[in-house]
């Protein structure tokens, strides 16, 4: 396992991360716990969730529940204090016109909820799910301030922001001495690769640390699925996982099959290849791993020291 400091922090962060957008969704607890069990002792020292994150994500309108935070919560009893622990605010708690977004009532009162479940005094990173048009930045970088201020907020991330989004932000808390975002979180993988347009060499020029999300296009680039129409028992698109289908496309089933050649002469699984595409670009601080098996985990962890020779990169960068 390597390490990496976050952005301009002196927080040090493995570089592959535990994301749990499975727990309580499609897992349960037994199952989860197993997975966080397995990602610790193989050195994996965070863990992300959400508030949103749990069955309802799947309903008609799409709303949190907190299951995951509250799984998570029970099973880091007595190890707390070794996790860098990660959470999200912005999405849908409820059909409430103030259950959502960035406004000081809801941080305020979704940090609280999130403190409860996680059965946490404080939370290491603290990000705001996606930019909400209708808040000033002002007001909730404010919000988010006065929980640094209390302890209960060590660091503060966004999530789904543009590089100028991020840039505005950063404007507003120096001009106004308020707490600052240190990380982006976005989605980068082989098959969605618009990052690298303008926030990764923002990432890199200010050294804002980038979580990846969907490191594995959702499990497609896992190789389970070979055409539009295939959804193997136990798969995400199976499981109604509808964002997938944005990847069943002719090009993107044909540069699966290049890569999955790729992986095979290095006798690697697909996405332990794709995986590792990822820990090798340079702005990359750590990779989100969606696990919902505890062979996702040990997978992944054997090819995260993996370090690519010039001429691999490029020959992939060439599909």
């Amino acid at each position: 396992m390597l390490y990496h400091s976050l952005g301009n922090t002196g927080l040090t962060v493995s570089n592959i991360s535990l994301g749990t957008m499975a727990f309580g969704r499609w897992i349960d607890e037994k199952e989860s716990n197993r997975i966080i069990d397995t990602a610790l002792d193989a050195g994996i020292n965070v863990i992300d969730t959400a508030n949103f994150y749990g069955k309802g994500q799947d309903e008609a309108f799409r709303y949190g529940t907190g299951a995951s935070e509250e799984i998570i919560g029970r099973a880091l009893k007595g190890r707390r204090d070794k996790i860098v622990l990660a959470t999200k605010v912005g999405l849908p708690m409820g059909k409430g016109v103030n259950e959502q977004g960035l406004s000081k009532k809801h941080i305020l009162q979704q940090a609280e909820e999130s403190l409860r479940r996680l059965q946490t005094d404080y939370i290491d990173l603290y990000q705001v799910h996606r930019f909400d048009e209708n808040t000033p930045l002002e007001e909730t970088l404010e919000a988010l301030t006065t929980l640094v201020r209390q302890g209960k907020v060590r660091y503060i991330g966004c999530s789904n922001f543009a590089a100028w989004q991020i840039e505005k932000s950063k404007k507003v808390s120096a001009i106004k001495s308020l707490a600052s975002f240190i990380s982006s979180q976005s989605q980068y993988n082989l098959l969605s690769r618009e990052a690298e347009q303008e926030l990764i060499p923002y990432c890199l020029s200010e050294n804002v640390g980038l979580l990846v999300y969907s490191p594995l296009a959702r499990g497609m680039l896992s190789g389970k699925y070979t055409s539009g129409a295939d959804f193997p028992t136990g798969s995400r698109a199976a499981s109604g996982e509808k964002l997938i289908f944005q990847y069943f496309n002719e090009n993107n089933f044909e540069r699966v099959t290049k890569y999955q050649k790729i992986a095979q002469r290095y006798e690697k699984k697909i996405a332990q290849f794709a995986l590792s595409w990822i820990l090798n670009q340079p702005a990359v601080t750590t990779a989100i791993l969606g696990a919902s098996k505890m062979q996702h985990v040990t997978d992944a962890v054997a090819v995260s020291d993996w370090k690519w020779d010039a001429e691999l990169l490029t020959e992939v960068n060439g599909i």
